[in-house]
């Protein structure tokens, strides 16, 4: 099938005002629908750094997430002598048992209330997580009413920034430092010690989860065999951090996407017919075109294939402009409340090849679907009266 593409180029750049409008919005749909794919991504990156490969993080197994978790300290003293766990120089396992709540503070321009993570550690915690960074203040005083804030915490929270005093449970809690962990879910998070959250949130004599490092990577299934078989653990579930963080994004990027993909197919049903209309508009401009191709040796199916590529070239266009515009959100971050913890998360939207093909190849759907029917009239077009129509 031989397919005029001079012809095809040339009528792309000649009729410019019809084809500027249905390229302006394809790339409107494109900007959205690519928008909501990466912030659905942006979340589970942003969640799945959070967790490290080299870390087991234990919870309870009925729990949604860490905040609904308990773990008695007697279990979690079981768990830690198991032979598994990495130890330290001093024959102490390199294990932090935590206590994750979370707790209502005014926000600082936006106005309202945002949840925000507070995570009792234990000094292992920073063996655990070495890409928790303090990067102004200090670290808080073990056994003090000291607490850390995350980066993303002290940009958006009022009074959580270093010097002053936030004030939950009924307590005033004095910032120290801030830290950066390299955009985790951390830096959405206020760090203190785990005795003194213990002691503020009446929860001593529990943990919300347990973290602690492997001897090797290749133990985690003896690990998990360990607790298949002892039955003081058999309510608890060891699982790879990364892994524990990435199922708990998937509910809000699932949510995300459906909800984002469901607008954007409202907004493509509109720039598919507006692509049909400039194409029918291109056909019944071109009548006598179309008969001159005819007449010159052209079959109908490489009529049919001339418009449908102008068509697809238009899609394209306009997918390209839109995907392009939405990679400059990945310059932003922004916060939403993550259904696993019901707190704030900071995440940026980020970019990924599959974005950038599911993208384009959306932006073909749409020019497929709104030039297929104008590109079968174009090329049943009868060659006589094509030609009198000159």
């Amino acid at each position: 099938m031989k397919i005029p593409f001079k012809y095809v180029r040339r009528n792309f750049v000649a009729r410019r005002l019809t084809t500027a409008i249905t390229i302006a919005g394809i790339s409107l749909v494109v900007f959205v629908f690519s928008a909501v794919l990466m912030m659905a991504y942006g979340v589970q990156k942003t969640l799945i750094a959070t967790g490290s490969d080299d870390n087991v993080l234990v919870a309870r197994k009925a729990a949604n997430g860490e905040i609904s978790s308990i773990i008695p300290s007697e279990t979690a003293n079981i768990i830690k002598s198991l032979p598994q766990i990495a130890r330290a120089p001093d024959d102490s396992p390199i294990a932090s048992g935590e206590v994750v709540v979370v707790i209502n503070l005014p926000k600082i321009s936006e106005g309202g209330i945002s949840n925000v993570t507070v995570r009792g550690v234990s000094p292992p915690a920073f063996q655990l997580r070495p890409q928790v960074k303090i990067v102004a203040g200090r670290m808080f005083a073990w056994g003090a009413r000291e607490v850390i804030v995350g980066s993303a915490v002290a940009k958006r929270i009022e009074g959580a920034q270093i010097g002053k005093e936030v004030k939950f449970v009924g307590n005033q809690w004095r910032i120290v430092g801030m830290f950066e962990t390299g955009g985790s879910g951390f830096d959405s998070e206020m760090w203190g010690d785990v005795a003194q959250i213990h002691d503020a949130f009446r929860r001593s004599g529990s943990f919300s989860t347990l973290t602690f490092r492997l001897q090797r990577r290749d133990q985690f299934d003896p690990l998990r065999a360990e607790f298949e078989r002892d039955n003081r653990l058999q309510e608890f579930e060891p699982k790879i951090e990364k892994r524990f963080f990435e199922e708990q994004s998937e509910l809000l990027a699932t949510f995300i996407r459906i909800l984002g993909i469901f607008v954007t197919l409202i907004f493509s049903a509109g720039a598919t017919i507006g692509a049909m209309i400039t194409m029918y508009a291109a056909v019944a401009n071109r009548t006598a075109e179309v008969g001159t191709l005819r007449a010159l040796g052209f079959r109908r199916r490489s009529v049919l294939g001339a418009f449908l590529v102008e068509s697809l070239l238009i899609a394209v266009t306009g997918g390209a402009i839109g995907l392009f515009l939405a990679s400059t959100l990945q310059f932003f971050r922004v916060s939403t409340l993550n259904f696993g913890s019901f707190s704030e998360l900071e995440f940026a939207f980020a970019l990924s090849p599959q974005i950038v093909i599911a993208s384009l190849a959306f932006a073909m759907l749409m020019g497929v679907l709104g030039g297929f029917l104008p590109s079968v009239r174009a090329s049943r077009l009868n060659i006589v009266n094509a030609l009198r129509s000159s």
